[in-house]
Protein backbone atom coordinates (compact mmCIF):
# COMPACT_ATOMS: atom_id res chain seq x y z
CA UNK A 1 0.00 0.00 0.00
CA UNK A 2 3.10 2.24 0.98
CA UNK A 3 4.71 1.98 -2.69
CA UNK A 4 1.05 2.09 -4.19
CA UNK A 5 1.04 5.77 -2.31
CA UNK A 6 5.01 6.69 -3.28
CA UNK A 7 4.12 5.79 -6.59
CA UNK A 8 0.71 8.09 -6.66
CA UNK A 9 2.61 11.02 -5.03
CA UNK A 10 5.61 10.72 -7.58
CA UNK A 11 3.05 10.42 -10.68
CA UNK A 12 1.37 13.32 -9.26
CA UNK A 13 4.41 15.43 -8.90
CA UNK A 14 5.73 14.63 -12.59
CA UNK A 15 2.60 15.60 -14.39
CA UNK A 16 2.31 18.74 -11.96
CA UNK A 17 5.92 19.42 -12.75
CA UNK A 18 5.11 18.75 -16.71
CA UNK A 19 2.19 21.10 -16.30
CA UNK A 20 4.15 24.36 -14.97
CA UNK A 21 7.02 23.69 -17.76
CA UNK A 22 3.85 23.54 -20.36
CA UNK A 23 2.46 26.62 -19.13
CA UNK A 24 5.83 28.62 -18.85
CA UNK A 25 6.24 27.52 -22.61
CA UNK A 26 2.88 29.00 -23.74
CA UNK A 27 2.87 31.97 -20.94
CA UNK A 28 6.63 33.18 -21.81
CA UNK A 29 5.74 35.06 -24.83
CA UNK A 30 3.15 36.98 -23.38
CA UNK A 31 4.66 37.61 -20.13
CA UNK A 32 8.26 38.80 -22.56
CA UNK A 33 5.77 40.93 -24.75
CA UNK A 34 3.92 43.18 -21.64
CA UNK A 35 7.47 43.92 -20.12
CA UNK A 36 8.82 44.63 -23.54
CA UNK A 37 6.17 46.94 -24.20
CA UNK A 38 7.25 48.97 -20.69
CA UNK A 39 10.44 49.47 -22.70
CA UNK A 40 12.13 52.47 -23.78
CA UNK A 41 13.22 52.47 -27.44
CA UNK A 42 16.12 53.91 -26.51
CA UNK A 43 17.42 51.17 -24.18
CA UNK A 44 19.99 48.87 -24.21
CA UNK A 45 19.53 45.22 -24.88
CA UNK A 46 22.30 43.46 -24.99
CA UNK A 47 21.26 40.26 -22.84
CA UNK A 48 17.40 39.00 -22.94
CA UNK A 49 17.09 39.53 -19.34
CA UNK A 50 17.49 42.96 -20.29
CA UNK A 51 13.84 42.78 -21.32
CA UNK A 52 12.64 42.40 -17.85
CA UNK A 53 15.07 44.72 -16.36
CA UNK A 54 13.82 48.01 -14.74
CA UNK A 55 13.21 51.11 -15.92
CA UNK A 56 9.34 50.78 -17.10
CA UNK A 57 7.79 53.24 -18.87
CA UNK A 58 4.18 53.32 -20.15
CA UNK A 59 5.10 56.34 -22.71
CA UNK A 60 4.54 53.58 -25.44
CA UNK A 61 1.18 53.06 -24.89
CA UNK A 62 0.70 56.68 -24.60
CA UNK A 63 2.24 57.63 -28.10
CA UNK A 64 0.63 54.63 -29.87
CA UNK A 65 -3.41 56.43 -28.00
CA UNK A 66 -2.28 59.76 -29.08
CA UNK A 67 -0.56 59.23 -32.69
CA UNK A 68 -1.91 56.32 -34.30
CA UNK A 69 -5.22 54.79 -35.32
CA UNK A 70 -4.83 52.04 -32.54
CA UNK A 71 -7.75 53.47 -30.51
CA UNK A 72 -10.37 53.60 -33.45
CA UNK A 73 -9.39 49.97 -34.51
CA UNK A 74 -10.01 49.02 -30.57
CA UNK A 75 -13.83 50.36 -30.97
CA UNK A 76 -14.28 48.72 -33.82
CA UNK A 77 -13.40 45.20 -32.35
CA UNK A 78 -15.35 45.85 -29.60
CA UNK A 79 -18.17 47.05 -31.30
CA UNK A 80 -18.28 44.38 -33.75
CA UNK A 81 -17.30 42.20 -31.18
CA UNK A 82 -20.26 43.16 -28.92
CA UNK A 83 -23.21 42.94 -30.85
CA UNK A 84 -21.86 39.85 -32.84
CA UNK A 85 -21.56 37.90 -29.81
CA UNK A 86 -24.88 39.00 -28.82
CA UNK A 87 -26.99 38.42 -32.00
CA UNK A 88 -25.40 35.10 -32.53
CA UNK A 89 -26.29 34.18 -28.55
CA UNK A 90 -29.43 35.12 -29.29
CA UNK A 91 -29.51 33.50 -32.51
CA UNK A 92 -28.07 29.61 -31.50
CA UNK A 93 -30.15 30.16 -28.08
CA UNK A 94 -33.56 30.56 -30.35
CA UNK A 95 -32.47 27.55 -32.56
CA UNK A 96 -31.45 24.99 -30.19
CA UNK A 97 -34.11 24.67 -28.17
CA UNK A 98 -36.71 23.34 -30.82
CA UNK A 99 -34.13 21.05 -31.72
CA UNK A 100 -33.76 20.11 -27.72
CA UNK A 101 -36.86 20.13 -26.86
CA UNK A 102 -39.65 20.24 -29.68
CA UNK A 103 -40.68 17.07 -31.66
CA UNK A 104 -41.23 18.40 -35.53
CA UNK A 105 -40.62 16.59 -38.73
CA UNK A 106 -36.73 17.00 -40.23
CA UNK A 107 -35.42 17.87 -36.46
CA UNK A 108 -33.04 14.94 -36.92
CA UNK A 109 -32.03 16.27 -40.35
CA UNK A 110 -31.40 20.05 -39.70
CA UNK A 111 -29.44 18.80 -36.66
CA UNK A 112 -26.91 16.80 -39.19
CA UNK A 113 -27.31 20.17 -41.14
CA UNK A 114 -25.83 22.07 -38.34
CA UNK A 115 -23.15 19.00 -37.20
CA UNK A 116 -22.14 19.55 -41.59
CA UNK A 117 -21.60 23.31 -41.12
CA UNK A 118 -18.67 22.22 -38.66
CA UNK A 119 -16.93 19.83 -41.51
CA UNK A 120 -16.63 22.83 -43.90
CA UNK A 121 -13.98 25.68 -43.64
CA UNK A 122 -14.66 29.00 -43.53
CA UNK A 123 -11.83 29.63 -46.56
CA UNK A 124 -14.31 27.69 -48.40
CA UNK A 125 -17.20 29.99 -47.86
CA UNK A 126 -15.60 33.11 -47.96
CA UNK A 127 -16.17 34.30 -51.94
CA UNK A 128 -19.67 33.51 -51.93
CA UNK A 129 -20.23 35.19 -48.85
CA UNK A 130 -18.22 38.06 -50.08
CA UNK A 131 -20.43 38.10 -52.93
CA UNK A 132 -23.61 37.92 -51.01
CA UNK A 133 -22.70 41.06 -48.71
CA UNK A 134 -21.58 43.10 -51.96
CA UNK A 135 -24.91 42.56 -53.32
CA UNK A 136 -26.20 44.13 -50.58
CA UNK A 137 -23.95 46.76 -50.63
CA UNK A 138 -22.35 46.01 -47.11
CA UNK A 139 -19.32 45.78 -47.43
CA UNK A 140 -17.20 48.40 -45.93
CA UNK A 141 -19.66 49.00 -43.56
CA UNK A 142 -20.60 47.93 -39.49
CA UNK A 143 -23.52 45.56 -40.94
CA UNK A 144 -21.35 44.03 -43.53
CA UNK A 145 -18.78 42.74 -40.73
CA UNK A 146 -21.20 41.73 -38.12
CA UNK A 147 -24.17 40.38 -39.90
CA UNK A 148 -22.11 37.10 -41.32
CA UNK A 149 -20.85 36.35 -38.20
CA UNK A 150 -24.03 35.56 -35.86
CA UNK A 151 -24.93 32.56 -37.05
CA UNK A 152 -22.62 29.32 -36.23
CA UNK A 153 -22.65 25.68 -35.74
CA UNK A 154 -20.69 25.24 -32.60
CA UNK A 155 -22.22 27.65 -30.35
CA UNK A 156 -25.54 26.16 -31.69
CA UNK A 157 -24.72 22.29 -30.78
CA UNK A 158 -23.03 23.37 -27.07
CA UNK A 159 -26.64 24.53 -26.20
CA UNK A 160 -28.34 21.94 -28.02
CA UNK A 161 -26.35 19.23 -25.71
CA UNK A 162 -26.86 21.51 -22.83
CA UNK A 163 -30.34 22.13 -23.31
CA UNK A 164 -31.14 18.44 -23.62
CA UNK A 165 -29.75 17.40 -20.27
CA UNK A 166 -32.44 20.26 -18.81
CA UNK A 167 -35.03 17.91 -17.12
CA UNK A 168 -37.81 16.95 -19.61
CA UNK A 169 -40.50 16.87 -15.98
CA UNK A 170 -39.76 20.76 -15.42
CA UNK A 171 -40.71 21.49 -19.23
CA UNK A 172 -44.11 19.45 -18.58
CA UNK A 173 -45.10 20.72 -15.42
CA UNK A 174 -45.06 24.39 -16.65
CA UNK A 175 -46.81 23.57 -19.92
CA UNK A 176 -49.85 21.83 -17.60
CA UNK A 177 -49.85 25.34 -15.93
CA UNK A 178 -50.43 26.77 -19.64
CA UNK A 179 -46.92 28.18 -20.34
CA UNK A 180 -46.37 28.69 -23.86
CA UNK A 181 -43.09 27.45 -25.64
CA UNK A 182 -41.94 30.93 -24.98
CA UNK A 183 -42.50 31.14 -21.54
CA UNK A 184 -40.79 27.72 -20.84
CA UNK A 185 -38.25 28.89 -22.97
CA UNK A 186 -37.23 32.68 -21.22
CA UNK A 187 -38.33 31.50 -17.24
CA UNK A 188 -37.07 28.36 -17.03
CA UNK A 189 -34.44 27.16 -19.98
CA UNK A 190 -32.47 30.36 -20.25
CA UNK A 191 -31.88 30.49 -16.17
CA UNK A 192 -31.01 27.36 -15.82
CA UNK A 193 -28.64 27.77 -19.24
CA UNK A 194 -26.49 30.53 -17.71
CA UNK A 195 -23.39 28.92 -17.58
CA UNK A 196 -23.06 27.75 -21.32
CA UNK A 197 -24.67 30.78 -22.17
CA UNK A 198 -21.17 32.71 -20.36
CA UNK A 199 -19.43 30.12 -22.07
CA UNK A 200 -20.63 30.59 -25.53
CA UNK A 201 -20.59 34.35 -24.87
CA UNK A 202 -16.83 34.41 -24.18
CA UNK A 203 -15.92 31.89 -26.54
CA UNK A 204 -17.52 33.80 -29.52
CA UNK A 205 -16.51 37.01 -28.23
CA UNK A 206 -12.67 36.11 -28.19
CA UNK A 207 -13.13 34.43 -32.04
CA UNK A 208 -14.82 37.70 -33.20
CA UNK A 209 -12.13 39.65 -31.40
CA UNK A 210 -9.31 37.30 -33.62
CA UNK A 211 -11.19 36.90 -36.90
CA UNK A 212 -8.47 38.62 -39.43
CA UNK A 213 -10.00 37.26 -42.80
CA UNK A 214 -13.53 38.30 -42.91
CA UNK A 215 -12.71 41.64 -41.38
CA UNK A 216 -9.34 41.72 -44.51
CA UNK A 217 -12.08 41.35 -47.13
CA UNK A 218 -14.80 44.02 -46.07
CA UNK A 219 -12.84 46.44 -44.57
CA UNK A 220 -11.76 48.54 -47.61
CA UNK A 221 -10.93 51.73 -45.27
CA UNK A 222 -8.95 51.95 -42.64
CA UNK A 223 -11.20 53.74 -40.20
CA UNK A 224 -13.42 50.15 -40.68
CA UNK A 225 -10.04 48.26 -39.58
CA UNK A 226 -10.34 45.95 -36.80
CA UNK A 227 -7.26 45.15 -34.66
CA UNK A 228 -6.49 42.25 -36.40
CA UNK A 229 -6.55 43.80 -39.82
CA UNK A 230 -5.05 47.65 -38.69
CA UNK A 231 -1.77 46.24 -36.14
CA UNK A 232 -0.01 44.35 -39.39
CA UNK A 233 0.07 47.59 -41.38
CA UNK A 234 0.96 49.66 -38.18
CA UNK A 235 3.67 47.47 -37.72
CA UNK A 236 4.77 48.15 -41.40
CA UNK A 237 5.32 51.56 -40.41
CA UNK A 238 7.56 51.14 -37.42
CA UNK A 239 9.51 48.33 -39.62
CA UNK A 240 12.95 50.09 -38.00
CA UNK A 241 11.22 50.06 -34.49
CA UNK A 242 11.28 46.98 -32.13
CA UNK A 243 9.38 48.39 -28.71
CA UNK A 244 6.39 50.10 -30.65
CA UNK A 245 5.33 47.26 -32.53
CA UNK A 246 5.30 44.82 -29.64
CA UNK A 247 3.00 47.49 -27.71
CA UNK A 248 0.23 47.62 -30.45
CA UNK A 249 0.30 43.72 -30.20
CA UNK A 250 -0.47 43.64 -26.64
CA UNK A 251 -2.69 46.62 -26.53
CA UNK A 252 -4.44 44.43 -28.71
CA UNK A 253 -4.38 41.09 -26.57
CA UNK A 254 -5.13 42.55 -23.13
CA UNK A 255 -9.02 43.32 -23.49
CA UNK A 256 -9.62 39.79 -24.65
CA UNK A 257 -7.04 38.38 -21.96
CA UNK A 258 -8.82 39.86 -19.28
CA UNK A 259 -12.19 39.05 -20.22
CA UNK A 260 -10.77 35.05 -20.37
CA UNK A 261 -9.49 35.03 -17.08
CA UNK A 262 -12.20 36.79 -15.63
CA UNK A 263 -14.63 34.41 -16.71
CA UNK A 264 -12.46 31.50 -16.92
CA UNK A 265 -14.20 29.41 -14.34
CA UNK A 266 -17.52 29.78 -15.72
CA UNK A 267 -15.68 28.80 -19.53
CA UNK A 268 -14.76 25.54 -17.56
CA UNK A 269 -17.56 24.70 -16.12
CA UNK A 270 -19.94 25.53 -19.23
CA UNK A 271 -17.77 23.19 -21.30
CA UNK A 272 -17.81 20.25 -18.83
CA UNK A 273 -21.30 20.17 -18.27
CA UNK A 274 -21.93 20.33 -21.85
CA UNK A 275 -21.42 16.46 -21.90
CA UNK A 276 -24.10 15.64 -19.48
CA UNK A 277 -26.94 13.37 -20.71
CA UNK A 278 -30.54 12.98 -19.65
Amino acid sequence: MNTLSRKHNSGSIVLTLLSLFIAAIFLFPLVFGLFASLKAESASFRKLIDWFKPPYTLANYIYIIGNSRVPMWTFNSFLIAIISTALGLTVSALAAYPLAKMEFRGKRSMFFYFLLGLMVPGEATIVPLFITVNGFYMIDTYAGMILPGIAGSMGLIIMVSFFKAIPKELIDAAQIDGAKHLTVFSRIVLPLSRTVLVTNCILAFIGCWNNYLWPLLCAMSERMFTLPVGLPTFEMTYASDRVIPITGNMAASIPALIIFLIFEQQITQGIAMTGIKD
